[in-house]
């Protein structure tokens, strides 16, 4: 098609905004002249739209005709009869078409308003729509997958395993060894970095966020909160590669001052660098869900005779505790899906064990291992990979129903 669609696209646009501004435009003019009829009396309202609103109902017709007529174009050309110059004509013809039908409509009884309106109504429906079935086309191939994963191996032998090793033979005749895919040391070494993390993240962010909303100054709330935001678009390679040249070494030199053998690559290296990277997350949100809450509620409670910390955590905390643990929440998502950093910090060594310092792998790190490269969907060694994604998303997904109903437990109505 060479850089006809670039032109195309080209075309549409200025025709789009062509129509936008000669209705718009023409309504002016029109709504000028009634006034100038009626002794200059009359009000903005006599109208019943506004004069742009005309031009984005011009703009939203001649946008949709003239791009249908570049969809069609597209699959006839690339049928391979080429037709540049019909399908440029026809474009054109097209959306001045739309541009004259459309100005006739121009006039004070016409509800350009109304169909504006649902236009974007009907977009922000679309939208929603197509949000919802990506979810559903995510969820429905991990399910495929995954089913037909299970029907090779068993699911209770997959779920309630304890030997993690997805290595099976590619061909008949190939000598491999017999995999074991028991994703219990997978999910274990998951959740042991997602608690280090959130033992480093949750308290930490949410003592940041109490200080800077209630005992913080101006100027320390200026300086202090951007630049803690500033760890949130640290990329996550560069915290893997601290991680793994800064901090790991140091754990295992501390370790060992103290005279155990401990691996380079640890646990407790990724969980705590993870734990630094998700503060702001915590810290952030808890802040402005703290800055939420009332201050008629502040000062009630200060006119019983409470002090600043009694007020903090007897109404304030309470008032902001749902809110608090959404923030909790987006930070365990955080940790579970985070990848690189406990790619480089932790390893992949599937051990099942609660030490933090020993080695442990990760839900997305085994994922990333076992689709990278040339891979044939066909056997267990990749198809697991999509067993363990439907297995982390009903954790999760039961995450956030243990989380909503928590915060519908607690939450403080004002």
């Amino acid at each position: 098609m060479g850089q006809i669609p670039i032109y195309m696209m080209l075309l549409i646009a200025v025709l789009t905004i062509g129509g936008f501004v000669y209705n718009r435009s023409a309504a002016l003019e029109k709504f000028r002249a009634a006034r100038a009829a009626a002794g200059g009396r009359m009000a903005p309202t006599a109208w019943h739209s506004q004069a742009s609103y005309h031009g984005y109902f011009t703009a939203w017709i001649v946008g949709l005709s003239t791009l249908a007529i570049f969809i069609i174009g597209l699959f006839i050309k690339g049928s391979g009869t080429g037709f540049n110059v019909a399908w440029l004509v026809a474009t054109i013809l097209t959306g001045l078409a739309a541009i004259i039908l459309t100005g006739r409509k121009v006039s004070g009884q016409f509800r350009a308003r109304t169909y504006v309106e649902r236009f974007i109504q009907g977009f922000l429906i679309l939208l929603s729509v197509i949000a919802v079935l990506t979810t559903l086309g995510i969820i429905a191939s991990l399910l495929f997958e995954s089913l037909r994963f299970f029907k090779e191996v068993p699911f209770m032998d997959f779920l309630f395993g304890l030997q993690w090793s997805p290595q099976t033979a590619l061909r008949t005749d190939q000598v491999g060894q017999s995999g074991s895919f028991g994703a219990i040391p997978v999910f274990a070494g998951t959740f042991l970095i997602m608690l280090v993390a959130m033992a480093i993240a949750g308290p930490v962010g949410l003592m940041i966020a109490i200080y800077l909303t209630e005992y913080a100054s101006g100027a320390v709330k200026k300086w202090v909160k951007p630049a803690i935001e500033i760890l949130a678009g640290v990329p996550t390679v560069v915290y893997g590669f601290f991680a793994l040249l800064t901090f790991a070494p140091f754990v295992r030199g501390f370790a060992e001052s103290l005279g155990f053998s401990v691996p380079t690559q640890s646990a407790l290296a990724a969980g705590v660098v993870m734990g630094v990277m998700i503060i702001p997350f915590v810290s952030s949100l808890s802040s402005d869900v703290i800055n939420a809450v009332p201050q008629t509620l502040r000062d009630g409670s200060y006119a019983l005779g409470a002090t600043e910390s009694e007020t903090m955590k007897k109404v304030v905390f309470t008032a902001a505790l749902p809110g608090i643990i959404g923030a909790f929440m987006l930070a365990i998502s955080r940790a579970i899906g985070e990848t690189m950093i406990v790619y480089m910090a932790a390893g992949k060594a599937a051990n099942l064990t609660a030490n933090p310092f020993e080695a442990v792998t990760t839900v997305t790190v085994q994922i990333v291992a076992l689709l990278t490269g040339d891979s044939d969907f066909d056997s267990p060694k990749t198809l697991v990979a999509f067993a363990l994604g439907l297995v982390l998303f009903i954790i999760t997904l039961l995450l956030n129903v243990v989380a909503l109903t928590v915060v519908r437990r607690y939450r403080a109505k004002y």
